[in-house]
């Protein structure tokens, strides 16, 4: 069992490669992907816990709420949250820290996974994709060196935006609208990367094509890895490319833990 854990949901593998990237200067850290039917929730006997998760409609991503709520920490560690962002933090960290208390909490700006909505090169402040990967790295450096010292937020807990409050609760039904609007083209080759790497396992092959269920949450990795750029969610999205993080495979995404030594 390792010293630390850091519990990572990763649409287009930006937020694990920051929590490799953290892992890599804490050393001996389990990595443990968020998703649908998690098993390795009760982690009383890391010393830190620490959470990288993304802002998707201004809060956590669809159904990672529910997963934190499943999971138990020994009183005594010491917790963390990082939130990857394009335009502004949100209120992940704010939901994590009502069912695991945190006691510290920073924020890495990075690109868009939601093309449909931004090109992922749009940032906020602006900068290159390779700036951005390069800022990334450095803030992951800085915020494990602020963890190996166990610094501590004057706050009791990261603060609350009512507006993204408001548009986290709407996000349900736009994911659910978008849904709809998913497409494959005749360039699919009916390799079934999509399907596995749903974190919702909503996505099954049929006829060799994909067929997406109803528990979306958005994340868009089937459209941003497929190997063929068959997969579309509106029109805007065929004319924007992918996005895949450089240091993140997708094989990484589809596992249940990566350890660091």
């Amino acid at each position: 069992m390792a010293y630390n854990v850091i519990f990572c949901f990763s649409g287009t593998g930006n937020c694990l490669d920051i929590a490799k990237n953290i892992a890599k200067e804490l050393g001996d850290t389990d990595i443990i992907m968020m998703k649908k039917n998690n098993e390795n929730l009760d982690v009383r006997y890391a010393h830190r816990v620490g959470f990288v998760v993304p802002c998707h409609g201004g809060g956590l991503p669809l159904g990672l709420e529910s997963v934190v709520r499943q999971i138990t920490v020994n009183p005594t560690a010491y917790t963390f949250g990082v939130v990857s962002y394009c335009g502004y933090k949100g209120n992940a960290l704010k939901q994590i820290s009502k069912h695991v208390p945190l006691c510290y909490w920073n924020s890495v700006v990075h690109q868009s996974a939601c093309i449909w909505l931004m090109p992922h090169t749009v940032m906020v402040p602006p900068m290159s994709p390779e700036a951005a990967q390069l800022h990334s790295e450095k803030m992951a450096k800085a915020i494990a060196a602020d963890v190996l010292a166990g610094k501590r937020m004057k706050k009791e807990s990261p603060a609350l935006n009512v507006l993204n409050a408001v548009e986290n609760a709407g996000w349900p039904m736009i994911a659910k609208a978008k849904l709809k609007e998913f497409k494959v083209s005749d360039e699919c080759i009916g390799c079934g990367l999509c399907a596995r790497l749903c974190p919702q396992e909503n996505i099954r092959i049929e006829d060799g094509k994909p067929q997406w269920g109803p528990s979306c949450m958005q994340c868009l990795r089937c459209l941003q890895y497929c190997p063929k750029n068959a997969i579309s969610c509106g029109n805007i999205t065929k004319n924007r490319e992918q996005w895949r993080n450089p240091n993140v495979s997708a094989d990484e995404l589809t596992e249940s833990l990566i350890h660091i030594e």
